[in-house]
């Protein structure tokens, strides 16, 4: 039973590395359904006056990918910013420089997903509305993938698609570094890490990329 929050003294004792292992440790307990009990009442309660994150996660708003779950986080453990195709923009590298260098997380984390709808939209130029411009964010990724992936170069070719994916969390991983001179010199300096993976809808496991 989970029942005490992160304070500040536990959050600066964490590093990027114990963080991303303890992520990656409730991951396997969420694929062996063997998910952590939370005290919610104790920990609303314990996090009223202030939040220690360990980290933040940028990922789709697929509603099969249950971040929190994902990972067996509770209240006060995670920072979690969504958008469809989990790529970054000014909002998003202001949230993480703000969970980073202000609320003291250790890690970022670029979560994509099999067979996301966001990038197979990007996939086949898919135009409609403010869409168009989201899908903008992902179409250098299914570019790289048509140089990487024989076949058709849209959203029927599953391979395509999985590249595409793959492409885009390491796109998104260097535009943080590039656009966030913060996050780029906290990781150049040791402080946090950034890093990404992709999680798989048939199994629920995130593998590293």
């Amino acid at each position: 039973m989970r029942n005490v929050a992160i304070t500040k003294d536990v959050q600066a004792e964490l590093t990027a590395d114990s963080v991303l292992q303890d992520l990656l440790d409730g991951n396997n307990r969420y694929t062996s359904n063997n998910l952590t009990a939370s005290n919610v009442t104790d920990l609303v309660e314990q996090t009223t006056g202030g939040q220690f994150p360990k980290a933040v996660i940028l990922s789709c708003i697929d509603s099969r990918v249950p971040v929190e779950m994902v990972f067996d986080q509770t209240i006060g453990d995670v920072f979690v910013a969504r958008v469809a195709g989990n790529f970054e923009n000014v909002d998003i590298l202001g949230s993480m420089e703000y969970s980073c260098a202000v609320a003291g997380s250790k890690l970022v984390f670029v979560l994509g997903h099999e067979s996301c709808g966001a990038v197979k939209a990007a996939c086949d130029g898919v135009e409609l509305g403010n869409i168009t411009a989201m899908l903008d964010n992902i179409v250098p990724a299914a570019k790289l993938a048509s140089e990487q992936v024989e076949g058709e170069a849209n959203s029927t070719n599953s391979a395509f698609v999985a590249k595409t994916v793959e492409n885009n969390v390491k796109l998104t991983m260097d535009r943080i570094r590039q656009r966030s001179k913060i996050l780029q010199e906290m990781e150049d300096n040791g402080e946090i890490k950034i890093v990404g993976g992709v999680y798989s809808l048939t199994t629920g496991k995130v593998e590293m990329i």
